[in-house]
């Protein structure tokens, strides 16, 4: 049986969405002409996929269909790109953006050689989670973490960086003159925030987990904004990445934390149901980088994760 790749996006588009309404207006289409799809699709080959009553779900044989067509879209994506000879763009979207991102995709892109990268900014996780899903882009790139409600049930996700984190105090801070400092010492301290400090996933684990009780956030205006401020606030610091460049650093010290030293975790995000023809690739490139790099060093007796970042090094994501 040979089956018609329009006939299975149109299932994985209905399985993505569970809606085929959304499913149609995904594939811009009309859902009769979707559902006419599936129907000739389910035909073919002689089983249901979806039941529809009481709203759409897969059946058993659409479990055991699914993965083996999302398989069948990503070759067929990889054969036209092979047959034109051009190399197909790869659309990112990076978040974390005070922390300089770019950083870690320029390093990766080293090893990958002539990528067609196609960057846009992302707000945060939650809007690049987003973005994959509706297919909007191809990869996310930041820190991943487990968003509400279950909204990135479609997602899968490869840790590829772990970055030591330094504390930033102006020169007035009173433990502005430390070579190193424990995140203990920072208890009288006050952690700044470029944001509302609910928002911060890393920063709100840090607090809790070292018992920063005294917490501010304002807007997320940019690295200069945050830099003018510790200088003029004594009492506050934050943490930046220790690679991380700083503009304009004169009036502050980047002082290493030990004992343990906090690690921002950075990982590449996709969409489960679409492989990007060259995701394979890419993540070799950045397994490349890292290794040379030893981004993924981590000893439990010297550093410190939170538990949902120490989980992927667990499972190997």
């Amino acid at each position: 049986m040979d089956l018609d790749l329009t006939l299975v996006r149109a299932f994985a588009a209905t399985a993505d969405t569970l809606h085929f309404g959304r499913a149609a207006a995904r594939l811009g289409t009309s859902q009769q002409a979707l559902s006419k799809r599936i129907a000739r699709l389910e035909s073919l080959l002689s089983v249901r996929l979806f039941e529809r009553d009481g709203g759409t779900r897969l059946t058993e044989a659409g479990e055991r269909f699914e993965p083996a067509a999302r398989e069948a879209l990503a070759a067929g994506e990889r054969a036209v790109a092979a047959a034109l000879g051009v190399g197909q763009g790869v659309r990112i979207e990076v978040w974390g953006h005070l922390y300089a991102p770019m950083r870690t995709i320029a390093q990766a892109a080293d090893a990958l050689g002539a990528v067609p990268w196609e960057p846009g900014p992302a707000r945060d996780w939650a809007s690049a989670a987003d973005a994959l899903l509706a297919g909007d882009t191809d990869l996310g790139f930041g820190r991943v973490h487990p968003l509400p409600d279950g909204r990135d049930a479609g997602l899968s996700q490869r840790l590829v960086r772990l970055e030591p984190v330094d504390v930033v105090v102006g020169a007035s801070h009173e433990l502005a003159g430390a070579d190193e400092l424990r995140p203990a010492d920072l208890r009288d301290s006050t952690l700044w925030c470029p944001a509302e400090p609910t928002r911060l996933d890393f920063m709100r684990h840090f607090a809790d987990r070292f018992a920063i009780t005294r917490r501010r956030g304002g807007p997320n205006l940019g690295v200069d904004h945050l830099v003018r401020h510790l200088r003029a606030d004594a009492a506050c610091f934050t943490l930046f990445p220790a690679d991380a460049p700083l503009p304009d650093a004169a009036g502050l010290r980047s002082i290493p934390l030990v004992a343990p030293t906090p690690l921002y975790a950075w990982s590449l995000a996709w969409r489960t149901a679409h492989r990007h023809p060259l995701l394979d690739t890419l993540l070799r490139g950045f397994t490349e980088a890292g290794r040379a790099r030893r981004w993924l060093d981590y000893a439990p007796e010297r550093d410190w994760l939170p538990d949902a970042d120490r989980a992927k090094l667990t499972v190997g994501t």
